[in-house]
């Protein structure tokens, strides 16, 4: 949230995205802009909101905004879907699929954990299909482009939509849905490529910086390499933990299956791929924005497998599916997210959450800041803050909990080791509650160790603890 907030405002000022949050923790040297991370330039058209208010929380509205932008776009698919059914089943259909795609538990959980560039993905997607299935080539190609704009991995799966349109168009007379079929099949891929082999690297990133496949080589050749010489490999890489199975079977329980039936599931064949042949337990969880890429794929594929069904006369196998998979979609939404909303405990802080938040209050604005990942957000807006990973940084103010693990912590007790290391060695503790400390620098001497990235600095990315990703729910 604070990264997104900091590179947001960066746009909002005419500027590259730059976040300290993110560039001083990873080592990234001086400049580093967040394109060198991701390459997410359409996080600019969320500048004009921090106009309206300069906070971190308009993130918060603009996503919640993009992800209800999806809400007409999935009725009128339905709607197109089943062109054929009488008024009082197509209202019936319309509502559902809006109702099951709003309350969707992908959403609910990528909401909860804060603002990602999926809040553009979702309702792109949409739009791609919606335009596509209206035979608007042009609306087609400008969600696709704005897809490849997103993150630098849609490309591949805009390049398997362009090959699941030249296959729906086979034989047929129009010729520009065979024109942007063959641009999205050969672009989507090309812009892939030229956005994580040129673009990235131009800004500051490092070429294989988010590899997180070394069971199949060192990078990208190599691994096709050893596959094209081991197929097996694919099939031991995916079946590594049993939570990637796992996975699988969930997304296919909570949709009853459905969209398999239709060729629009394969749009999200390269972002499963991605996730179940990684080496990085986070993207085997369901308790992180990974799904939410997944669902608006999902959910179209199954209203186009209902809508055959209905318009080949088979009405009852129709609604029994389309109910079950209502039912099951749902019922993942309340365990995961809805209750969240209908319980009153869910709305009351932690002790520590709440500690943070007063902690921060005492630090001025235009400080500089070492900063608890939880309650950084708080602060991006009118300090200068970074993330307090355990290396002194030398900034006037240190904010972080020391009895229980954050982020990007390893292991319980460094956090309190980092906070009496930092009281030996010139700073003052001003605030003590509820496993929170702020401390601030009062002393003369330079901190021991204390560094920030220069110009040759090294990035690197942190080792995830052996027990992240073990909880299949809360990863």
């Amino acid at each position: 949230m604070g990264i997104f907030d900091q590179g947001v405002r960066g746009y909002a000022h005419f500027g590259l995205p730059v976040s300290t949050l993110k560039s001083v923790h990873h080592e990234f040297p001086p400049g580093f802009s967040l394109l060198g991370d991701h390459f997410s330039p359409v996080l600019a058209l969320l500048a004009p909101l921090y106009w309206v208010w300069d906070d971190p929380r308009m993130l918060l509205v603009g996503q919640a905004a993009l992800f209800a932008a999806g809400v007409p776009l999935v009725r009128r698919i339905a709607s197109r879907a089943f062109a054929g059914a009488d008024a009082r089943v197509r209202t019936r259909v319309l509502d559902g699929a809006a109702l099951v795609y709003g309350l969707g538990w992908p959403l609910l959980i990528s909401s909860r954990s804060g603002f990602h560039e999926v809040g553009f993905a979702v309702p792109l997607f949409l739009l791609l299909f919606e335009r596509a299935g209206a035979r608007r080539w042009a609306g087609a190609a400008l969600a696709a482009l704005l897809l490849c704009a997103t993150k630098e991995d849609l490309g591949l799966a805009v390049g398997m939509f362009g090959a699941v349109l030249l296959w729906r168009e086979r034989g047929g007379p129009d010729r520009w849905a065979k024109v942007l079929g063959w641009a999205l099949l050969v672009g989507g891929p090309l812009a892939s490529a030229v956005e994580i082999g040129r673009l990235i690297p131009a800004m500051g990133g490092v070429p294989g910086y988010y590899w997180n496949y070394g069971r199949l080589g060192a990078d990208g050749g190599q691994a096709l390499r050893h596959v094209l010489g081991d197929p097996w490999l694919l099939v031991e890489s995916a079946f590594s933990s049993p939570l990637k199975p796992m996975l699988l079977s969930w997304l296919l329980l909570t949709t009853a299956a459905l969209p398999l039936r239709s060729a629009t599931s394969l749009v999200a064949l390269p972002l499963l791929a991605e996730r179940i042949l990684s080496d990085n337990p986070n993207h085997w969880s369901i308790a992180r924005h990974y799904d939410a890429f997944l669902w608006p794929i999902l959910v179209t594929a199954a209203i186009e497998t209902l809508g055959v069904l209905w318009a080949r006369g088979h009405f009852r196998q129709a609604r029994r599916l389309g109910t079950t998979a209502a039912v099951l979609s749902l019922a993942a939404s309340a365990a995961l997210g809805v209750y969240h909303l209908a319980v009153p405990h869910e709305w009351q802080p932690k002790p520590s959450t709440a500690a943070l938040a007063r902690a921060a209050k005492l630090i001025p604005d235009g400080a500089t800041v070492e900063a608890d990942n939880q309650v950084a957000p708080r602060l991006t807006n009118r300090t200068h803050v970074m993330l307090a990973d355990g290396t002194p940084r030398g900034q006037e103010y240190v904010i972080l909990r020391y009895t229980q693990r954050a982020f990007p912590f390893q292991r319980d007790p460094e956090q309190a080791e980092y906070r009496a290391f930092l009281l030996a060695h010139g700073y003052q503790e001003l605030f003590d509650q509820d496993g929170v400390t702020l401390l601030r620098h009062t002393g003369t001497d330079p901190v021991p160790g204390a560094r920030l990235p220069g110009p040759g600095s090294t990035p690197y990315q942190e080792i995830i603890p052996p027990d992240v990703g073990h909880d299949f729910f809360l990863g």
